[in-house]
């Protein structure tokens, strides 16, 4: 008999706190949901009130009965999923697959994996937040709808084997109108003019900006205007009007929400939000480190609360004044949004006392940057502000009006540790200004004048877009990540060096959806049912209200759409590659593989060819050009243009990019021959006999590969 069973979602989570139970105790996990909506149909009977048509979860039918088993033979049953609205479905699901009661159930949450923090949760169980699963069930149910009643009509009007989603839809959109900005935006010419000024004293020089005249701001927008006013300052003392001290404070930020750190992550450590939710997940679930073993390192990562625990902050005070002193801490309190969700506290460390250089052996490198971010980050959330002497000085000549602005660390508070990244740049617009008094005459230099362009709005980036996601309303912390994925990986949008543009297709499917679907793609629609999902999970609404409401204008759009006979033309992306069959310029299309060339004149030429990513830097062996590509796993690889295989060519392949003036050590890489692919086939096959026919099958497919001359590093020069 087992006293209790605990439930979790992941088998790291599982092992991490089996540790911190004592007794005949046991847990388990659940890999995540067992019962969803069906795939292959839309779920969701709308005839009898938008009830979900819930199936177990195809593969896991030796999990559920692996579950029922071990929940027959425990006294209690707890279930420790995640501490989200995800989390407390998949407990509902886990109620009803073993037949517990959900107004009885012993369901049990925790923070953060700790010892104190499983035992607290474990000694006060609750019973399942019915208002949490609602809510749930109505962002699944309303999301299945769009998705699977939209998305026919795409295919017969756009193009087979596409997707729309309420949350996906949006930004793309977004993604798609800031290319528009960027493309039809006329830059405006202006003008800036600086006076290189002296102090008769010290000849320090430093800079003054052009502000106007006689008190009166100018923007100067042509030549003529500048040439004008040097012309008047031709001879012209400087003297200065005023000069003004201050101090200035800068504050720490707050500690990390869920998409903070993935747009801190993303800026401070190139790691797209989907890495940085991955990387922070095993954080969470927890690292074997010595003497302690598996140990939970963050809090809940899926959080939209900067509110943090009375015993955190009185760890991070113990560990600021120990290393910094006493001036450098501050006792903060950081106001959460009201739109937020305040359940969990903000992403901070789980033990405060495990610096991340101390475990640094313990963790990929991944990990240690991401727990470096979090660790530091919250530290400083509790530490000084910076403080600035500010100092500026007007300047006049001839009535023309200049200004030097100048600030000095004075103290460095937070910023001895962390600065957020996107206040890095505030410092370049400062001059170190010598000592001056009113009235005082100051040298000229030089007067320079410089014509600049205004810019159209940058692209988005990952972090960017998830920024204006979360500050527009739509979606919520969990769904960033997956939202960025999906439509990367329906090619609405690509990826080049972090910057985010739409391709033709994401175009194409863009207009059609906000002229056929306008509410469904609407920024303000999308958020307003974020709020209502918030209200059904406070219990103030019916999740199937907001369905009632909900479909009746959908399904009159829907008809609408689904009558009307036009469709939509995907104009293929011409590259700048003739067709050396015919001449045309081929074009861009996609495959299981990827990105390949086709000639434009199929079916009467046939002609294709794959798409060749190339590095500046020449091969180190033969001079010739260097291809990137990719394992099957996706990671890229570097190889010769004449290394043709096995034994033939240049013996040129990397894991590694090539550097300008690189020595290549052929012996670094172990190419397989085909001795070796010939006794590799025969001592497998002999192997193989004695095994299922599926462990036949895949060895034959990796013998093939070998034998096709396909170029392969053995394991250990990975």
């Amino acid at each position: 008999m087992i006293d209790k069973l605990v439930i979790v979602e992941s088998p790291a989570k599982a092992n991490t706190i089996k540790k911190f139970l004592g007794g005949n105790s046991k847990v388990v996990a659940s890999m995540g949901h067992i019962r969803d909506l069906p795939k292959s149909k839309l779920g969701v009977d709308i005839e009898h009130d938008f009830e979900p048509e819930y199936i177990n979860i195809r593969g896991k039918a030796s999990l559920i009965n692996s579950l029922k088993k071990d929940a027959k033979e425990a006294k209690c049953v707890y279930l420790a999923t995640d501490p989200d609205r995800e989390g407390e479905a998949i407990a509902w699901h886990l109620a009803y697959i073993l037949g517990l009661d959900p107004k009885t159930v012993s369901r049990v949450t925790f923070n953060e994996i700790t010892k104190t923090a499983v035992q607290k949760g474990i000694s006060n169980p609750r019973t399942i937040d019915l208002n949490l699963t609602d809510a749930q069930q109505a962002r699944r149910v309303l999301d299945r709808i769009v998705g699977y009643k939209i998305s026919p009509v795409l295919w017969r009007k756009v193009q087979k084997g596409l997707s729309a989603g309420r949350v996906q839809s949006v930004a793309v959109r977004l993604i798609v109108e800031r290319e528009e900005e960027i493309e039809n935006f006329k830059p405006e010419e202006y003008w800036n003019i600086t006076l290189v000024a002296s102090d008769f004293a010290t000849n320090t020089k430093f800079d003054c900006k052009f502000i106007g005249k006689s008190g009166k701001k100018i923007e100067l927008h042509k030549k003529e205007e500048v040439d004008k006013i040097i012309q008047d300052l031709n001879g012209a003392k400087y003297i200065v009007k005023e000069v003004k001290k201050g101090e200035k404070k800068r504050t720490p930020a707050p500690p990390f929400t869920t998409s903070t750190m993935q747009q801190e992550a993303s800026r401070k450590l190139s790691f797209a939000i989907k890495k940085t939710m991955s990387v922070a997940q095993s954080l969470y679930e927890g690292v074997k480190l010595p003497g302690h073993g598996l140990t939970g390192l963050i809090t809940y990562m899926r959080t939209d609360s900067t509110r943090i625990s009375d015993e955190a902050r009185a760890a991070a005070k113990e560990v600021v004044t120990a290393k910094y002193g006493e001036e450098y801490y501050e006792n903060r309190y950081y106001k959460t949004k009201s739109e937020a969700q305040d359940a969990h506290e903000g992403i901070r460390p789980a033990h405060i006392e495990i610096d991340p250089t101390s475990i640094k052996d313990s963790l990929t490198l991944d990990q240690y940057k991401l727990y470096r971010l979090i660790y530091n980050r919250f530290i400083a959330s509790q530490m000084s502000n910076a403080i600035y002497d500010t100092l500026t000085v007007n300047i006049d000549g001839n009535d023309y009006n200049f200004r030097a602005n100048g600030q000095t660390l004075k103290f460095k508070g937070f910023m001895a540790l962390y600065v957020e990244d996107e206040d890095d740049s505030k410092e370049e617009e400062f001059t170190k200004i010598p000592p001056l008094k009113e009235n005082e005459e100051v040298k000229k230099e030089d007067l320079k004048s410089k014509q600049s362009f205004t810019e159209p709005p940058p692209r988005y980036t990952e972090a960017s877009l998830v920024k204006t996601l979360e500050e527009k309303g739509i979606g919520r912390p969990s769904t960033y990540a997956p939202t960025i994925t999906t439509i990367l990986t329906r090619r609405y949008i690509e990826k080049d060096k972090k910057q985010l543009f739409p391709t033709e297709l994401g175009r194409s499917v863009n207009k059609y959806l906000i002229d056929n679907f306008p509410d469904i793609i609407d920024v303000t629609f999308t958020a307003k049912i974020e709020e209502q999902f918030d209200k059904v999970a406070e219990g103030t609404e019916s999740w199937k209200q907001i369905m009632r409401e909900f479909y009746g204008p959908f399904s009159e759009t829907l008809k609408k759409a689904e009558a009307d006979s036009e469709s939509v033309q995907v104009e293929a992306e011409v590259s700048d590659v003739p067709c050396d069959k015919c001449g045309r310029m081929m074009v861009i299309k996609y495959g299981r593989f990827g990105k390949f060339l086709a000639c434009p004149g199929y079916p009467e030429c046939k002609n294709a060819k794959p798409i060749v990513e190339t590095v500046d830097v020449p091969c180190p062996v033969c001079g010739g050009k260097v291809q990137v590509r990719k394992t099957k796993a996706k990671k890229n690889y570097y190889i010769c243009e004449n290394n043709k295989g096995v034994d033939q060519g240049c013996s040129y392949i990397s894991w590694n990019a090539p550097k300008p003036g690189e020595v290549f050590d052929p012996s670094s890489v172990k190419v397989v021959s085909n001795t070796e692919t010939k006794q590799t086939k025969k001592s497998t096959e002999k192997k193989a006999s004695t095994k299922k026919a599926s462990s036949k099958k895949t060895t034959s497919k990796e013998t093939k590969a070998k034998a096709s001359g396909k170029t392969k590093t053995t394991k250990s020069n990975k």
